[in-house]
């Protein structure tokens, strides 16, 4: 008798509204790349070959010298102070765990501005050295220039090594306690501890670290602007913008994009086959190691210099500024640009909310390999420089806003003008595709700690997908959602690069606002619009504070 086998037919994925929704979202959030590489491959004349010989040797020299210096100095010091917070008992480091974090709030470009300020040739410090050394003239004197490509690296390093000490701090944290125990009876010091021991195991943390903020230096653009550095992204606007060349601007974009790919391979090529687990799970309070005096001053030290010229600094610069601006600075004009920044903002956090939570749920409904792709697809967002972003929106908007306006006109006689191109629509799409990441990954980390039991618990009580969502994970995700909203919102009011190119005419933002009077030397009337940037950006730091702070499985409060 034979046992006839028949293979059982190929089934496909579910197509319901969360991978349907899914599918939109990710092809919207790919269309501005898309959009770029066609435009790039399509120019309305041709200049790469010009532009390969001439600009981009340049452009790609500073941007890869700019990448190194950056990645070096983040590290060193994200993970520096990392270490010392987490692991080493000195006076002050209850203070230092949570102020580390501090210069997230304050954007590099108003970082740049004020530095500028502060030691340009009639700013305090070189006139403090002319009335003490008698000089008069620059000629009397040497001093370094803050605008040039190691001021913007010193400048990106200071308000990007957050990134490395939060993702290093968290790596600390989440160590056994077994591991170092053994290090430490077997006579390793703090020093041979660190290299030996807790560096290995957080060197996949640390390069995610990293990776965040070379992607952020390689896109920034209101720093090396201003330092006259002409990297990648500010040669995207030099061709787009100041030449006319839009095809060209897009061929920059892709070579640019194609950095932006590399940081993401090299970063997932660092952590393949390079995985550290811990032997053990007891998991109470770090043994911290006990510094010496003169330790000790070194460590209150390398922990004060990254705050002091990160965040202290340039925020007393626009503090001053402000208070002997105010009366001049608090108008109108300035509240209306408030106002226009926050509504911004306010749409897309609300917005990008929305779709991260409608993401997160469809990828806990189906985890299979097409949710998983679509889901990456629709977070690609945030490695997308601003420049690069605003560029893919105009070419399919315009088309759109070109042939719809052609389709009026042949058959009503009238014109549509701009419906989706310079628009807050655009703006506000710009701000989702590049935050949307933000929201998803805060309300996926808050969807992992409900247990699927409720899940089906709420489907036995008769609830479908949307029911359980409205009725059990909502009440249960306010904290994540609020956290998602509010890092978005941070963010938006900072963005400037995307919000450069596609704001309406005639519309300012705080961010433009500062931008504009920055670039004609005139930062101190600008003063009390930064600085509200900055306040508003203190927000997300207080939230990650407290979330590191019990962050540790078997946290408990200890003292120094």
């Amino acid at each position: 008798m034979t046992d006839v086998t028949q293979s059982a037919p190929p089934t496909w994925p579910r197509f319901d509204v969360w991978n349907g929704g899914a599918l939109i979202v990710a092809a919207l959030v790919a269309m501005p790349i898309f959009a770029v590489i066609w435009l790039a491959l399509n120019p309305e004349r041709n200049d790469w070959p010009h532009l390969a010989a001439t600009v981009l040797p340049h452009l790609l020299q500073n941007t890869v010298l700019l990448m190194l210096g950056v990645g070096v100095c983040v590290a060193v010091l994200g993970v520096g102070t990392a270490w010392l917070v987490s692991l080493c008992r000195f006076p002050g480091r209850r203070i230092f765990e949570w102020a580390l974090l501090v210069p997230f709030a304050m954007p590099a470009y108003l970082t740049a501005y004020t530095y500028v300020d502060f030691l340009e040739f009639a700013g305090p410090v070189q006139s403090v050295l002319r009335e003490m050394f008698g000089w008069s003239t620059p000629a009397d004197y040497w001093f370094p220039s803050i605008r040039s490509l190691g001021g913007a690296i010193a400048v990106l390093s200071l308000t990007l090594y957050p990134y490395v000490y939060l993702t290093a701090r968290t790596a600390f944290l989440q160590q056994s306690v077994c591991v170092l125990e053994v290090s430490r009876t077997l006579g390793k010091g703090p020093w041979q501890v660190f290299f030996q021991v807790a560096l290995p195991m957080a060197r996949p943390a640390i390069v995610i670290g990293v990776s965040l903020a070379l992607m952020e230096a390689v896109s920034d653009f209101g720093t090396v602007d201003y330092f006259a550095v002409r990297t990648l992204t500010t040669g995207i606007y030099d061709v787009w913008l100041g030449m006319g060349n839009a095809g060209g601007g897009a061929q920059i974009a892709v070579a640019l994009l194609g950095f932006v790919l590399l940081l993401i391979t090299l970063e997932r090529m660092a952590r393949a086959n390079r995985r550290f687990h811990d032997t053990s799970i007891r998991m109470r309070a770090l043994p911290r190691f006990t510094l010496s005096p003169m330790q000790s001053f070194a460590a209150v030290v390398a922990c004060a210099l990254p705050l002091l010229f990160g965040f202290l600094l340039p925020a007393g610069v626009l503090l001053n500024m402000a208070l002997t601006r105010l009366a001049r600075s608090w108008d109108e004009a300035l509240i209306g640009y408030a106002l226009n920044s926050a509504t911004l903002a306010l749409i897309a956090s609300v917005c990008a909310v929305s779709v991260g939570l409608l993401l997160a749920y469809g990828a806990r409904l189906r985890s299979g390999p097409m949710q998983r792709l679509l889901t990456r697809i629709a977070s690609i967002g945030y490695a997308v420089p601003g420049a690069v972003l605003a560029i893919g929106i105009m070419i399919p908007f315009g088309a759109f806003d070109n042939q719809l306006d052609a389709l009026m006109r042949e058959t009503f006689g009238v014109s549509t003008g701009l419906v989706l191109s310079g628009t807050i629509a655009a703006l506000i799409f710009a701000y989702v595709v590049r935050f949307l990441a933000l929201s998803f990954g805060a309300i996926e980390a808050g969807l992992t700690r409900i247990t699927p039991a409720m899940d089906m618990a709420s489907r036995s009580l008769g609830q479908g997908p949307g029911g359980t969502l409205r009725r059990v994970h909502l009440p249960l995700l306010r904290g994540p959602v609020l956290t998602a909203g509010l890092l978005v919102f941070v963010d938006c009011m900072k963005e400037l690069p995307a919000t450069l190119v596609l704001r309406p005419f005639d519309f300012e933002t705080l961010s433009t606002h500062v931008y504009n009077f920055a670039s004609l030397g005139r930062l101190e009337d600008s003063a009390l619009a930064g600085l509200s940037i900055v306040i508003v950006g203190l927000l997300p730091v207080i939230l990650l504070s407290r979330a590191l702070a019990s962050g540790r499985p078997g946290h408990v409060a200890t003292v120094n």
